[in-house]
């Protein structure tokens, strides 16, 4: 399938052939699928999975409902069939919506040692910043009488236009956004301990939920 969740760990180094490899350690897996969505039921096909735990209290009814038998997971995402890498000789996707079941367990097993994969994550928060550090501004001149302007925006619009234009640049809250990195290389998968190392850096922080993919 080439699709599992996971928690980023750490970041670390390992040598191979007398050369440090900067990785990322990931938990990855084990999820559980929770729901099978099919055209003729919900128009499209795709797979929800389930991962990491939660205190029942915090779960919703109907969630406690669905995950019946199978735990109280603390993420939900769901991955579209029609995403899956495809088969370069037939052009069909590498997977069927006919090989899932409400149940089945995916695990760091079907990702292997030396494949390109693509990781996704929210980005470390920074909270609420100036421009100069936001969007890189070179801040007002340092010289010639000048005071208390070294990291000002300066400007933010015309006299004539008496308001500031749709898109202007300003100081506001920074990170926490969405990153897709793409070509991660597999540097090291073991089953048993549910560890999968990328070679170099994957967004967020320690902690934060990831969403790994086969390269399309």
């Amino acid at each position: 399938m080439g699709f599992i969740l996971g928690k980023k760990l750490k970041m670390s180094q390992i040598f191979k052939e007398d050369k440090g490899i900067p990785v990322t350690i990931i938990q990855a897996g084990p999820v559980v699928v929770t729901q099978v969505r099919t055209k003729e039921k919900d128009g499209y096909e795709a797979v929800q999975v389930g991962f990491g735990t939660k205190k029942a209290k915090n779960i919703r009814k109907p969630q406690l409902g669905q995950f019946k038998n199978l735990g109280n997971f603390q993420y939900l995402k769901e991955y579209k069939i029609q995403d899956a890498p495809k088969d370069k000789s037939t052009g069909q996707a590498g997977c069927r919506i006919e090989d899932f079941k409400v149940g089945d367990v995916l695990t760091v097993s079907q990702l292997k040692e030396g494949e390109k994969i693509k990781i996704s994550g929210l980005s470390k928060g920074r909270g609420f910043q100036g421009v100069v550090k936001r969007y890189g501004f070179s801040g007002g001149p340092k010289t010639h009488g000048q005071k208390n302007r070294l990291r000002a925006p300066g400007s933010i619009g015309n006299t004539a236009l008496q308001r500031v234009a749709l898109g202007r640049r300003m100081a506001g809250r920074m990170g926490q956004e969405k990153i897709i990195v793409k070509n991660l290389e597999i540097v090291s998968v073991d089953p048993g301990k549910n560890i999968l190392m990328v070679k170099g850096a994957v967004p967020g922080r320690k902690g934060t939920l990831v969403i790994i993919q086969n390269s399309i």
